[in-house]
């Protein structure tokens, strides 16, 4: 590790926390319905909008009425998106002639996005279209985000709210996520991206020929408007097979900290949104420092591991750090930070092979998911995720001083905690479920590109991305067989609106209680035993479900490094 590898961590974590307020202020705003600096340019659209969906911004809708309002509006976009990857072959804007994607890989492909997944069994510079990129997998990267924020947005309210019926309108929170929030910082992100040096074209591929008389393809297309949203929406999916690691999608040094930056951003900025709409900006602050602690122990473990390298490679007197994997423009620092970053934020995108990590390095994005991707986690996805577990740790807190447990004058009680737990063992069942199956059948070990502990955890990796919709993969399973591409698929379902659903039942219950005033046996949920004890129950809850697994892949690779034998 290096003082100038650290620098650029601090550097990086310094513009996310500058971040916070003002656009945690701004979304505050949006979402409350009041007047801001887009408003005369939006206003007249968003009301049209309403009326073209029978609706209107005054309207508001039970939890069951909104959830369901989702999961339609989801369904709709998986079987359009199905559709367009059946059909491109028929389609305009194909200029390089794909034909269309299997049965399989549509399924696959159209969860994946529309569940905020983007898991790519694909090679998208040599199977999906120009018209497919754009109508299909980048309005999907819109919707997907805009979904997230939505239901985090509805869970705010039921704890901001008091005695309270309705979480507000699902169609009124997704049009403003996308009019207010996305769409301005993507127009703006996307023109920064070009003048970087990413490609924004409808060209055919250009065929050159090289020093030595060959030909070679190089592929081009609408890269930087799916670049922007796949970051900043927590997305992941890569315009090229090699996503961030590719010189089009990741040209500069600052656009790699563009990508970053905007991973975190949203995600971020809603814990400032929480402390404002229930009234306590230290609430927000407290969930932000207990993600941010997570945070800089899982980049200072993955860093320390890749930047001590593999002591195979220093045995035959080659010194340095672990750069297998990795482009040589960002380094070990930045290939770590990077990887904890989008395995952090449910994102998906990779700047660096994360098969190639180290064993302790490559655990730290498995880590990251098993927790539920609480440390930031997706846009909207994280900060709801991370209020099951503050929901859990008050309950604890409560048996640990026998009363009724309460959070912002909401008390606990049996519903809320039932609701929570189940969202929170739907995941691990999902990543535990598949890869006991796949490791076991033959159809599963025959995609494995490694034997021994390697191979099960890249299965493991697999279905563990998959559940926590991320979408990032240890590159050697080869993930595109119709066993994969429909287990796959079904597990990023199970991950995106399975766990949803008793978020949602957990906010009506919450919503609808009246308010308790704090006495002197409130326990207090601003200070630093509250964060230590919400990290405390995050970690302990994840050791209880994921060590055993994580035991059979990077920690017995790991010993088995140290005793000379690599996989």
């Amino acid at each position: 590790m290096t003082f100038n590898g650290w620098l650029q961590i601090l550097v990086f974590c310094g513009i996310v926390i500058l971040l916070i307020k003002p656009l945690g202020g701004y979304m505050t705003r949006v979402f409350n319905g009041e007047k801001t600096l887009l408003s005369p340019l939006f206003r007249p659209l968003e009301r049209g909008l309403y009326r073209l969906a029978g609706t209107s911004a005054a309207e508001e809708q039970h939890w069951t009425t909104y959830t369901a309002a989702l999961l339609l509006f989801s369904l709709a976009g998986m079987v359009l998106l199905y559709a367009l990857l059946r059909f491109q072959d028929v389609l305009p804007f194909n200029p390089a002639g794909f034909g269309p994607l299997s049965p399989e890989l549509s399924f696959n492909t159209a969860a994946s996005f529309v569940g905020n997944t983007n898991w790519q069994s694909y090679g998208g510079e040599t199977t999906v279209s120009y018209f497919t990129q754009m109508a299909g997998l980048t309005v999907q990267n819109f919707t997907s985000a805009a979904s997230g924020i939505a239901i985090a947005v509805a869970v705010i309210r039921a704890f901001a709210r008091k005695s309270a019926k309705t979480l507000g309108n699902f169609w009124v929170d997704l049009t403003r996520s996308i009019l207010y929030v996305l769409l301005p910082i993507c127009v703006v992100g996307t023109l920064v991206l070009v003048f970087q040096g990413v490609p924004q074209n409808l060209d055919p591929y250009t065929v050159a020929t090289t020093l030595e008389g060959g030909q070679q393809t190089i592929a081009q297309g609408p890269v930087a408007s799916q670049m922007m949203i796949k970051h900043l929406g927590t997305n992941g999916g890569g315009f090229f097979n090699a996503n961030a690691a590719h010189p089009f999608e990741n040209p500069t040094a600052l656009v790699n900290l563009i990508h970053m930056v905007s991973i975190f951003a949203i995600g971020a900025a809603l814990t400032n949104v929480f402390g404002r709409m229930v009234g306590d900006e230290r609430q927000g602050w407290a969930i932000f420092a207990a993600m941010g602690v997570l945070f800089i122990a899982g980049v200072a473990v993955c860093y320390w591991a890749e930047a001590a390298g593999n002591p195979l490679v220093q045995a035959l007197g080659i010194e340095g750090g672990n750069m297998e994997g990795k482009e040589t423009r960002f380094g070990i620092s930045l290939s770590a930070l990077f990887a904890v970053i989008t395995t952090a934020a449910s994102c998906g995108a990779v700047n660096a092979m994360h098969g190639s990590f180290m064993a302790l390095g490559g655990m730290i994005p498995l880590i990251n998911m098993m927790l539920g991707e609480v440390v930031i986690g997706g846009v909207g996805a994280g900060l709801y995720g991370m209020l099951l577990f503050v929901v859990v740790a008050i309950f604890v807190a409560g048996l640990m001083v026998g009363r009724t447990p309460e959070y912002l004058g909401k008390k606990i009680e049996a519903r809320e905690v039932k609701m929570a737990m189940l969202a929170l063992l739907i995941l691990p069942l999902s990543m535990l479920g598949f890869t006991a199956v796949a490791v076991v059948l033959e159809t599963g070990v025959a995609s494995m590109g490694n034997p021994g502990p390697h191979g099960f955890a890249e299965a493991l990796y697999a279905y563990v991305s998959a559940t926590a919709n991320n979408g990032s993969a240890f590159g050697g399973l080869s993930a595109n067989t119709p066993w994969y591409n429909v287990t796959l698929g079904i597990a990023i379902l199970i991950g995106r609106f399975a766990m949803i659903v008793p978020v949602m039942a957990m906010a009506g219950a919450l919503a609808a209680k009246r308010a308790v005033p704090a006495s002197a046996g409130t326990f207090p949920t601003t200070g630093p035993l509250f964060v230590g004890l919400l990290i405390g129950v995050v970690l302990i809850m994840g050791g209880l479900e994921f060590f055993p697994a994580l035991a059979l892949g990077p920690i017995v690779e790991h010993l088995a490094l140290a005793a000379g034998q690599s996989f």
